[in-house]
């Protein structure tokens, strides 16, 4: 419908609502276009539909497959962490369930297979053996599946050793031997297909040329079509030019995963050398770090299977080219017309450059007076900014003839006439390419004109008179500003609403009203003032009057003898005073 509405021989204004009339006649047209079989324009708009719609990047496509897996194991993560067995039966179904978990989440195996449930269930039991439930059971939702991937990790690396080390693993394949040949075949398939498309527009542009020089020569071929044909090439010949670029990307990463991965299985034979007993924090990492790599190859063997998938359903919509122009017809139409390649026309062009000082108001770039000149984004996709719109030609631009730079936006072109030619004025020639690009309506995307296609003008009403279409709105950015405050500020500051308040106030004013003010001057407060005096401290003073003496007086001694008794039978007692005198001591 956007096609049929841009292309000006339909003469549809996309800025107006249209009539009832106007709706039967656009709807006629979408149907006439959508059933013409031999219509190069509307396969390759199907082309663009369906690639945009299939191709993502690396990362997306990945985030997304492990996103998708996370989806199909979530039933079999919760029927793990939401369980609480008691007995030991419900631990032996547990613990069968986290076996199917570690067999699905690494893809190595079919989980029907009894062999490799073995293998699964004996690696599992050399890092988690069943005694070690009741410890798992006790965690955290979110720690339980955090052991579980720390699990699976571990029992691929290792799957992985003793299939290197010739223990078991037979149910695994050979990703990296897969991959070392499935990228080649790819690749090979993709250069295939890129040779046929530049032959073809090789082909076409040098006949459309031919036909421009001499228009009397090609009575019975129709310009418009060869054009279609053209740019259903170009547009081909791009979107296989991504997916070959993602095909090197692929086995570059292969590559350095081969690599790794050897010098990890190397490391880790080091270190167990048939050891008893080997500590968990050498091997773990390597068993990790292999399970990690390979998760890498089959996230490169999911890729190459959609790039390959993506190129092979391509194909169908350039199947059109036999059709219209088959090979015995192009080849006498070619006759005494000399082709010339893309790498060709550029050659004949490196010798020439743009005079800067024959424009004084243009800005040109060149190799060795621009940083990052090779990373420049050209418009138009890299094609003769002057040849699209006034030939109707994707010819290559050569960046070494000079890069204008114009509002922003750089543009090359395929020879240094075409450059001086658009220079005078860029503008024309920006707005005769996107009235080429609304004529084919497929240039939108194969050039990247999407920015453009939001200034479009609406087009003149010259032949619309007749037609009862209603007034366009005209729309206008515009912007007002007025004062914060106009009047002056009136603002009660004594205005309160709480109630309470104001009765607060009405019984303080009130009891106000009862009360009476009185003022008296006596004598002694007639012209009073402050008086102060300073005084000294006292200051800290002793006196000693007392003095520690000491004597010594004589101590009382008295005895008494002849208490016991004696030879006599009567006692005598006897007072001794052995105390001495004063003068004595």
């Amino acid at each position: 419908v956007k096609a049929v509405g841009l292309d000006p021989r339909n003469d549809f204004n996309v800025d107006q609502i249209l009539t009832k009339t106007d709706a039967q006649n656009l709807i006629q047209l979408c149907v006439t276009r959508l059933l013409d079989t031999a219509n190069p324009s509307l396969s390759t708009i199907k082309m663009q539909v369906y690639f945009d719609m299939n191709y993502a990047n690396r990362a997306e496509l990945l985030s997304e497959q492990h996103r998708l897996l996370e989806g199909r194991l979530a039933p079999v993560v919760r029927g793990i962490t939401d369980s609480h067995p008691r007995v030991q039966e419900e631990m032996e179904n547990v613990y069968q369930k986290i076996v199917s978990y570690m067999l699905l989440s690494s893809g190595l195996g079919s989980p029907t297979d009894i062999e490799v449930v073995r293998e699964v269930t004996a690696a599992l039991q050399s890092v988690f053996p069943q005694t070690e439930m009741i410890t798992f059971i006790s965690l955290s939702k979110k720690n339980k599946e955090q052991q579980l991937k720390n699990l699976a990790m571990l029992v691929t690396g290792i799957r992985l050793y003793n299939k290197e080390c010739r223990r078991g693993g037979s149910s695994i394949d050979d990703l990296p031997a897969i991959l070392n040949e499935a990228i080649p075949s790819a690749t090979r398939t993709v250069d295939e297909g890129l040779n046929t498309c530049h032959t073809l527009a090789h082909r076409y542009t040098a006949l459309l040329e031919s036909m421009q020089e001499d228009q009397h020569r090609y009575t019975q071929l129709s310009s418009f079509k060869l054009k279609e044909a053209l740019f259903n090439v170009r547009q081909y010949e791009a979107f296989l030019c991504i997916l070959l670029s993602d095909a090197i990307t692929s086995a570059q990463e292969v590559e350095k995963m081969n690599v790794r991965f050897a010098a990890t299985m190397e490391q880790l034979k080091n270190t167990v050398q048939n050891k008893v007993s080997i500590d968990t924090k050498e091997v773990f990492p390597l068993f990790v770090a292999l399970s990690n790599l390979w998760t890498g190859f089959q996230d490169e063997i999911l890729l190459l299977s959609v790039l390959t998938n993506i190129a092979n359903n391509l194909q169908q919509f350039s199947e059109i080219q036999s059709q219209l122009f088959p090979e015995e017809v192009l080849t006498s139409l070619l006759e005494g017309v000399t082709v010339k390649s893309d790498e060709e026309r550029i050659r004949e062009t490196m010798g020439t450059r743009v005079n800067v000082s024959d424009f004084k108001n243009q800005e040109w770039l060149f190799p060795e007076t621009t940083d990052n000149f090779d990373q420049l984004l050209i418009q138009y996709h890299g094609f003769c900014a002057h040849a699209i719109g006034v030939k109707g030609l994707t010819l290559p631009g050569n960046p070494t003839i000079g890069i204008l730079k114009h509002k922003e936006r750089c543009y090359v072109f395929s020879s240094k006439e075409a450059a001086y030619i658009f220079a005078q004025d860029p503008d024309k020639f920006i707005q005769l390419n996107i009235e080429k690009a609304r004529e084919h309506a497929e240039l939108i995307q194969l050039l990247e004109l999407r920015h453009q296609f939001e200034y479009l003008a609406p087009y003149a009403q010259a032949r619309n008179a007749g037609k009862c279409f209603m007034k366009p709105t005209t729309k206008c950015d515009s912007s007002t500003q007025t004062d914060t405050h106009i009047l002056p500020p009136t603002i009660v500051t004594s205005y309160e609403w709480n109630e309470w308040e104001l009765r607060r106030k009405a019984i303080k004013l009130a009891n106000l009203r009862r009360k009476l003010t009185r003022a008296m001057q006596t004598d002694l407060s007639h012209m009073r003032r402050e008086n102060s005096t300073q005084v000294y401290l006292l200051k800290d003073v002793s006196t000693q009057t007392k003095r520690d003496n000491s004597s010594s007086v004589p101590r009382p001694q008295i005895f008494l003898e002849g208490l016991r008794g004696g030879s006599s039978p009567t006692t005598h007692m006897v007072k001794g005073d052995l105390t001495r005198a004063v003068d004595e001591t």
